[in-house]
């Protein structure tokens, strides 16, 4: 079994530090919140990694000896058999509490949005909106990030202040690629804030990324 499939499947540090996390981004995000009218802001969180787990998936094709692939990437997916990850459900919870929308921006394709949707709510992520990824020559969730903000197609709210953006890839925050790895310190300034990163080192899109 890889590391890095253990690690998220099994690990004690793995539900401390995804606890850790979602604790930390309520106590945060209820500071930025004070004062801001209710339904006017949004968090965006992705989904895969961030507030469901597949790792169940990655075990059984390392338990086969085969990569990923899309025909059984398509049943996984379409069972809708994924669990909420540790504080998920708690920190997405607080945030309809305080007035907020929970906004998932996830690259699954557009034919799995709607069991990717059920699967997220029957969990007890309280999702108000799932964008699906539309363009599968373009991963980017930057034009969905605009839409959340301008309340426009495909987003079917209300414009909205995003406070805060949760993901595992550092593709989930706008605009930053894996070329920030390089950049200075004071270029990462807002994770911690506004940017809160989990950790997912079975897959992403660093696995491109030279080793020094």
């Amino acid at each position: 079994m890889p590391g890095g499939i253990r690690w998220f499947a099994a690990a004690a540090e793995q539900r401390a530090v995804y606890v850790q996390t979602y604790r930390y981004a309520t106590a945060t995000l209820e500071r930025l919140a004070q004062g801001r009218a209710a339904g006017s802001w949004a968090v965006i969180l992705d989904a895969d990694e961030t507030v469901i787990d597949n790792s169940p998936y990655e075990i059984q094709q390392a338990r086969l000896g085969v990569p990923y692939d899309s025909a059984s990437w398509d049943a996984w997916v379409k069972r809708g058999a994924a669990r909420a990850l540790p504080g998920a459900v708690e920190f997405t919870s607080r945030v309809r509490a305080l007035g907020g929308h929970v906004v998932i921006v996830t690259n699954r394709d557009a034919m799995y949005c709607d069991v990717t949707r059920g699967n997220i709510l029957r969990v007890g992520v309280p999702a108000d909106e799932v964008l699906c990824r539309t363009d599968r020559a373009n991963g980017s969730k930057d034009p969905r990030f605009d839409a959340v903000r301008s309340g426009t197609a495909p987003s079917v709210l209300p414009p909205l202040d995003v406070l805060m953006w949760v993901g595992d890839n550092i593709q989930d925050f706008p605009h930053l690629s894996q070329s920030i790895r390089t950049a200075p310190d004071s270029a990462l300034s807002v994770f911690g804030e506004r940017y809160i990163v989990l950790p997912n080192p079975m897959y992403g899109s660093w696995e491109k990324n030279p080793v020094p």
